[in-house]
C-alpha cells in the first residue's frame, strides 16, 4: 500500500492546496479509509467562501463514503466492520463514556463536540488526514461508522448524511406522524431529503418551498421526492397557497433555509396553532424581517432547533437509499476529483464571500442539488 495520501487543504478562504500527508500506522483501536466519494455540503462552501471562517488549515469534507483499508482488531469488533468493507463515516465523535454520549447525544460530546468535527479539525494535528478531500481518511478511536450495501454506488451513498438530517429534522425531532400535514422551506438536498422522510412518515400533505429561478429546478423535481405542492415563494404567498390546497395550516414546520432571514417569518406563519417548528437551517444574520414574536405565544407553539444527525437516522437514511423508493440516485449532481474541487466548489456556494477573503467567482447557473469529490478521480 502506497504510504502517503494526497489530500486538499483549505489554507485560507478560497485556497485549496494539494498536499501530501503520511498515512499513519494503525493500531488496535483505529483505522484506515480509502475514501471512494465525499458529499458537499452548504457548510462546505460557506468554508471555502469565507462565510464560516476557521482561523487554521484543516481537509474539508465530513460526507464520506469508502472502504475501510485497514483497521484494528478492538475497532473492528467495536464497530462490527473489517478490512474491505464500505462504510459511512459520521461527522461526530463519540468518546463513548460521557454523560452526552450515555445519553445518545453525542453531538455534546465532551471530548470531542461540534469544535472537533471531521471535516474541519486543524490538518497540524497528526495524523492530519481528518477529512474527506483526501484519498485516504485517518479513522480514529472515537470514529463511528455505518455499513453501506455493496449495491449502493458509494456516490450515491454520500447522500447518507443529507437524507439522515431530513430524517431527523423532518421526522425525528418534531414527531410528525401519519396524518400530518408537513410544511418544509429550502428545497435544496435537505429540505428534498425531509420531504421524503416526511412522506415516509406518514404526513398527508407536503408542501415544500423555495425562492426564484435558483431553486426552480429543485421545485420542479420536489414531486418525485414526497412533496405534493411547491410553491415559490418570490411570486405566492406560502400560508395562502397551503390554505388553499388543504384547508389548514401545518402540524409541522422545517425550515432548513441557509442564509435566508425572512424565512423564520413564513415558517411562523405556516404553522397551526399548537404546532411545531423545527429550525435547522441558519441565518446567517441576527435580521428576522417580518417576524413577530408575539405569534409564538398566541399560537403556542412548540420551537426547536435541530443540529446534525445522529445514528438511528443515518440507518434509517442508508436503508432508504438503498431501497430506491426515491430517486436520489438521479439527483442533478456534479463530480470533481482534487483537482476540480475548487471549481465545484465556486458552482455550488456561487459568488459568496466575506471581506477580506478573495472573490469566489461561480458560474451564474444555479448549482447542482449534489454535489460530490471522488479524490481517486472518475465520477
Amino acid at each position: 500500500m502506497t504510504r502517503t495520501a494526497e489530500a486538499l487543504v483549505l489554507d485560507s478562504p478560497g485556497n485549496l492546496v494539494r498536499r501530501s500527508f503520511e498515512i499513519p500506522e494503525i493500531g488496535d483501536d483505529d483505522g484506515l479509509l480509502r475514501v471512494e466519494a465525499c458529499g458537499l455540503c452548504g457548510t462546505d462552501h460557506e468554508q471555502y467562501s469565507g462565510v464560516l471562517p476557521a482561523g487554521f488549515a484543516f481537509i474539508p469534507g465530513h460526507e464520506a463514503v469508502g472502504v475501510v483499508e485497514q483497521i484494528g482488531d478492538r475497532a473492528a469488533e467495536r464497530l462490527g466492520v473489517r478490512s474491505g468493507d464500505r462504510v459511512a463515516v459520521e461527522v461526530f465523535q463519540s468518546c463513548r463514556t460521557c454523560e452526552a454520549c450515555l445519553s445518545g447525544e453525542y453531538r455534546r460530546c465532551s471530548s470531542h463536540g461540534i469544535g472537533d468535527m471531521y471535516g474541519f479539525i486543524p490538518a497540524t494535528k497528526a495524523p492530519g488526514l481528518w477529512g474527506g478531500y483526501a484519498q485516504f481518511q485517518y479513522l480514529s478511536p472515537d470514529t463511528m461508522l455505518h455499513r453501506i450495501p455493496d449495491s449502493l454506488d458509494p456516490v450515491v451513498a454520500t447522500i447518507f448524511n443529507p437524507l439522515g438530517a431530513g430524517i431527523r429534522w423532518g421526522v425525528t425531532v418534531p414527531g410528525t406522524s401519519k396524518g400530518d400535514v408537513v410544511a418544509v422551506l429550502g428545497p435544496g438536498i435537505r429540505g428534498l431529503s425531509a420531504c421524503a422522510a416526511a412522506k415516509e412518515a406518514g404526513a398527508s400533505f407536503v408542501m415544500v418551498t423555495g425562492y426564484g429561478p435558483r431553486d426552480a429546478e429543485r421545485l420542479s423535481l420536489a414531486g418525485r421526492f414526497g412533496a405534493d405542492l411547491a410553491v415559490d415563494v418570490a411570486d405566492d404567498d406560502p400560508v395562502k397557497a397551503l390554505m388553499k390546497a388543504t384547508g389548514r395550516l401545518a402540524d409541522v414546520v422545517v425550515d432548513v433555509t441557509a442564509k435566508a432571514p425572512a424565512a423564520l417569518a413564513q415558517a411562523i406563519g405556516l404553522a397551526r396553532p399548537a404546532g411545531t417548528v423545527v429550525l435547522a437551517g441558519t441565518r446567517g444574520s441576527a435580521e428576522t424581517p417580518g417576524f413577530w414574536p408575539d405569534l409564538i405565544v398566541y399560537k403556542e407553539l412548540r420551537m426547536l432547533g435541530a443540529l446534525g444527525v445522529d445514528a438511528p437516522a443515518y440507518r434509517a437514511a442508508i436503508d432508504l437509499l438503498a431501497s430506491g423508493r426515491y430517486p436520489f440516485a438521479d439527483l442533478p449532481r456534479r463530480v470533481a476529483d482534487l483537482d476540480g474541487a475548487s471549481d465545484l466548489l465556486s458552482e455550488m456556494g456561487g459568488s459568496q464571500a466575506v471581506e477580506g477573503s478573495p472573490e469566489i467567482a461561480g458560474t451564474g447557473a444555479p448549482p447542482p442539488v449534489h454535489g460530490v469529490i471522488t479524490p481517486w478521480g472518475g465520477a
